[in-house]
């Protein structure tokens, strides 16, 4: 079980058929394939080994694509970098887990100075990109041309395929390991439940740094289906490519699929052909379903439950949920049910299953569980347990098996499909001198799910305005974690033993909601 599988079962079954298509770029999986294998050739070459990790910072594209397969057809690790994430943010990354390569598109190239000159572990940049080669890099498309196919060194299934990051409630991102089968087998067991066509066509639009782009990439190569890959979400873009292109499947996050269905040109474009609407990293509330049910009648509907340390899912809501009987029965709220392979507990504080119906915390367990986290044991000894992953997410199990997630554990914002841990936000924020104390949480936005909110008291009688502390934060952190509101207050809640209460600022926003997350 290797990744780089179907690339060999695509030049059987499937050579002339288009592989991916990106920017008035087409390929076919031969000509996909023979990149990959040059591409290879071209990083082993410029001295990576079997388990280098090599980031990739890049807008989706296909050569994104052919960098992730061309890494692990030559034994290496990928490390998809967040695109939103600040220079002190990626350079942390890449010595964390010591990167030595760097995939770099235009967008980025930027970039490359201040990485290589901070970085105390990279040593190599391919430079992915359409103009000028930066100095000291070596073109993506020089090393396909000037390159003989490679062999494919076939790893194995347990071995790192991947190191992705998520927010760490440390403050500090942590690096999650994914295997080939972690990856292989959700890819199989969302296959199985999804239901997805074989030799489809697939619109990628979400981040592919994302372990959801990612994975979506490798089970539509899986399926020998056409990629149409756009550089980033635009609503029009969406539009346009379902529409000239025969897109059938496409993931989007809530946030994403909102500003879809309200661009002005929406019913110009005849998207009948769009079979398969796949949604997920955080719920969407029912109103927004709906009415996306109804502007798109064709489309059937699935809800992706997961996380990175997951491969990324775990649950599956399919679309004969996605109806109206679905909804009266309440279903359709719920995450669906789990992964053939993966099995799902509710249990209490001291890890005892509880009776369906009460709440608890989601934990779940199969070949889609990480590895761990990258140099962190006691983090990863505190998330896995006994074999299972503690998602730190709550909810409950009904008599048929359906999950529902009402809240979070762990100290996690998600705002439009991203996840802040608010300790990466305070931290930044106590560096301000005019901030003593500090408590960041997610407060409902009817845009993106959640919002940013800083509960700050203040040094003696300074003042502090929004503006000035996102103008701090963005020499910190990434722009979707400063703080979108601000509070100031003479006093947070605290327990009698001293301890910050999260949960009294959460009720007086979440107070007339059912469920505490977006």
């Amino acid at each position: 079980m290797y990744l780089t599988q179907p690339l060999h079962k695509a030049l059987i079954e499937a050579p002339d058929k288009t592989a991916t298509v990106c920017q008035g770029r087409r390929h076919t999986y031969r000509e996909f394939v023979s990149r990959i294998a040059r591409l290879a050739a071209g990083l082993k070459k410029l001295g990576l080994k079997e388990g280098d990790r090599v980031a990739i910072l890049s807008l989706n594209s296909d050569r994104y694509a052919e960098a992730i397969y061309a890494t692990f057809w030559a034994g290496g690790v990928i490390n998809p970098v967040n695109i939103r994430w600040s220079p002190a943010e990626i350079i942390y990354s890449l010595d964390d887990c010591e990167s030595t390569f760097l995939v770099v598109d235009d967008t980025f190239s930027p970039m490359i100075t201040p990485l290589t000159e901070g970085s105390k572990s990279l040593n190599t940049v391919i430079y992915a990109g359409d103009k000028e080669t930066p100095a000291g890099t070596h073109n993506l498309e020089d090393l396909v041309r000037d390159n003989d196919e490679v062999e494919d060194t076939l790893r194995s299934k347990d071995d790192l395929a991947a190191v992705m990051y998520t927010g760490g409630t440390t403050g500090k991102p942590k690096g999650v390991m994914l295997s080939h089968m972690n990856l292989f087998s959700n890819g199989l067991g969302s296959q199985a439940v999804a239901n997805m066509p074989i030799r489809s066509v697939t619109l990628h639009a979400a981040p592919t740094f994302h372990v959801a782009g990612t994975g979506l990439i490798l089970q539509a190569v899986a399926r020998h289906s056409t990629n149409v890959i756009i550089p980033m979400f635009e609503p029009k873009a969406v539009l346009e490519a379902i529409q000239n292109e025969g897109v059938i499947e496409t993931f989007l996050v809530p946030t994403m699929l909102r500003m879809v269905l309200a661009h002005p040109e929406f019913s110009n474009y005849d998207l009948s052909g769009l079979q398969h609407m796949m949604y997920g990293a955080s719920p969407m509330d029912s109103t927004l379903l709906n009415k996306a049910r109804q502007a798109m009648p064709r489309a059937g509907f699935l809800q992706a439950y997961g996380m990175t340390e997951l491969s990324p899912t775990v649950t599956i809501l399919t679309k004969d949920w996605h109806t109206d009987e679905g909804f009266e029965s309440g279903k359709m709220m719920s995450a669906g049910r789990p992964l053939p392979m993966v099995e799902i507990r509710i249990v209490d504080g001291e890890d005892n299953t509880v009776p369906n119906g009460t709440r608890g915390e989601i934990v779940a367990r199969g070949p889609v569980v990480m590895q761990g986290y990258w140099n962190k044991p006691e983090q990863t000894a505190q998330a896995l347990r006994n074999g299972w992953m503690h998602t730190g997410d709550a909810g409950y199990m009904d008599d048929d098996g359906f999950v529902y997630v009402v809240d979070r554990i762990k100290d996690m914002i998600v705002t439009g499909g991203e996840n802040v841990y608010s300790a990466e936000v305070e931290e930044a924020l106590l560096q301000m001198p005019q901030v003593a104390q500090c408590a960041v949480i997610g407060v409902p936005d009817e845009d993106w799910g959640e919002r940013v909110h800083a509960t700050v008291v203040v040094n003696d009688d300074a003042e502090l305005t929004l503006d000035e502390v996102m103008a701090h934060c963005k020499t910190l952190i990434a722009n979707y974690k400063i703080p979108r509101s601000l509070e100031i207050r003479n006093e947070l809640p605290l327990s009698p033993a001293g301890k910050l209460l999260k949960y009294k600022l959460r009720e007086e926003h979440w107070s007339d909601r059912d469920r505490k997350v977006s």
